[in-house]
C-alpha cells in the first residue's frame, strides 16, 4: 500500500482538478480552494449569470444582456492603492508610461493616418489631468476638463508640486494598461476578464442595477464616490470626497469587495468591443474578449469597468456593474486604477 501510495495521491490530485472543472463547466459555484486567503484578497466563487443589460437605462455597449459562466478567482478586495504600487516599485525600479518621454513612433501609432508629427519639444513625459470647468460647458467636448499635464503621474497625480503624500491608502492612479499588467506579473497575479470583473462586482445578487441592489443612488448619503452636483462645473462633494477616496471608504458588496462602483476605472484584461455582446449566442464559458482589437489600430482600447469619481447621472452613470468603457492602454488619467485576480 505504501508503495502506491504516491499514485494513489497523483490520482486523487488529478480527479480533483477534474471535478473543479466540471464544477465550473456546469455553472456551479467552485469551491474555496483549502488553505488561508492570499493577502487583502477574497474569494468569487464563480457561476453562471447574466452579464450585461436589457434596461432602458443601459448604454448600446452593455446589450443584449447574455448568460456567462465563470470558474472561481481569488480577487483583491480593493483597488491597488499608492503604497502598494509603491512597493513594486522600490523592488523593480519600474518607470510608468507617464514617466517615459515618448517618441514620434509612439504617438503617431495613436492619431489617424496623415496626421502631422509632433515637435520634438511637445514630446514630454505626461498623463491627462482633471480640471473643473469655471462654468457650466457642453459636456459632449470632454478636452474642456481633461488636460495633457507635463510631469503628472502616480506620484504627482495633479502635476508638479503634487504629492500622493496622505494619500498612501487612495487608489494609483495615471497607471497605463501596460503597468497595470507590470503591477500584476510581480505581484504573481493578473488582470480580471470582463467576464470575472462584473460576476465579482455582482456580489452574488442576481439581475441588480447596482452592487448594492435596487435602490438608486442615494441624495443624502451616497454609496459610492462619484460626482454630486453639475459636472464637470460643480462638485458638492455630498459623498465626502472632491476626487480619489481611500479605499475601504464605502460598504463592500456581497462578496466583501470595496469600490466596484465609482473612486477609479479599473482595467480588465479584454480588448474592448463596443459591439461584442451583439456577437454572442449561447452561454459563454470564461470569455476572454475579442483577439484583437476592433478598427484601425489607433483606435485600439482595452476595456475598464466600474466608473469613476466624475461619474455621475446627468453625464455618465457607468458606475453600475454592466457598465463598460474603453480606454487607450497607453494613456495614463486621473481617475484610471485597477485590481488584480489570482486564479485559472
Amino acid at each position: 500500500m505504501k508503495k502506491n501510495l504516491p499514485l494513489l495521491v497523483g490520482f486523487a490530485a488529478v480527479a480533483g482538478v477534474v471535478a473543479w472543472f466540471a464544477l465550473a463547466d456546469s455553472g456551479s459555484p467552485t469551491p474555496r480552494p483549502s488553505g488561508p486567503a492570499p493577502a487583502e484578497m477574497v474569494w468569487i466563487p464563480g457561476g453562471e449569470f447574466t452579464m450585461g443589460s436589457n434596461d432602458d437605462s443601459a448604454r448600446p455597449e452593455e446589450k443584449p444582456a447574455h448568460r456567462v459562466r465563470v470558474r472561481g478567482f481569488w480577487m483583491d478586495e480593493h483597488e491597488v492603492t499608492n503604497a502598494q504600487f509603491g512597493k513594486f516599485v522600490d523592488a523593480t525600479g519600474y518607470k510608468t508610461i507617464a514617466e517615459r518621454v515618448p517618441s514620434v513612433e509612439d504617438i503617431l501609432k495613436n492619431v489617424p493616418p496623415g496626421t502631422p508629427p509632433p515637435r520634438k519639444e511637445d514630446l514630454v513625459a505626461g498623463a491627462l489631468v482633471f480640471h473643473k470647468t469655471d462654468r457650466p460647458v457642453d459636456t459632449r467636448d470632454y478636452s474642456q476638463w481633461w488636460t495633457w499635464t507635463p510631469a503628472a503621474s502616480w506620484k504627482n497625480p495633479e502635476g508638479p508640486g503634487s504629492s500622493i503624500e496622505g494619500r498612501e491608502t487612495h487608489p494609483v492612479v495615471h497607471v497605463a494598461w501596460d503597468d497595470a499588467v507590470a503591477y500584476a506579473v510581480w505581484a504573481g497575479k493578473r488582470l480580471p476578464t470582463e467576464a470575472e470583473w462584473e460576476f465579482a462586482a455582482r456580489g452574488g445578487l442576481v439581475d441588480k442595477p447596482y452592487v448594492w441592489g435596487d435602490e438608486p443612488l442615494s441624495k443624502t448619503k451616497p454609496q459610492a464616490n462619484i460626482w454630486q452636483g453639475e459636472f464637470p462645473f460643480r462638485n458638492t462633494a455630498l459623498d465626502g470626497f472632491q476626487g480619489t477616496a481611500p479605499v475601504k471608504s464605502f460598504a463592500p458588496n456581497g462578496y466583501g469587495l470595496y469600490d466596484m462602483s465609482g473612486n477609479v476605472w479599473e482595467w480588465c484584461s479584454d480588448w474592448f468591443d463596443p459591439e461584442l455582446y451583439g456577437k454572442t449566442s449561447g452561454v459563454s464559458v470564461d470569455p476572454k474578449g475579442p483577439d484583437a482589437a476592433p478598427g484601425p489600430a489607433y483606435t485600439a482600447r482595452r476595456a475598464e469597468r466600474g466608473g469613476s469619481f466624475l461619474c455621475c447621472d446627468e453625464y455618465c452613470s457607468r458606475y453600475r456593474p454592466s457598465a463598460r468603457h474603453g480606454g487607450a492602454p497607453d494613456t495614463g488619467m486621473s481617475h484610471v486604477g485597477f485590481r488584480c485576480i489570482q486564479g485559472p
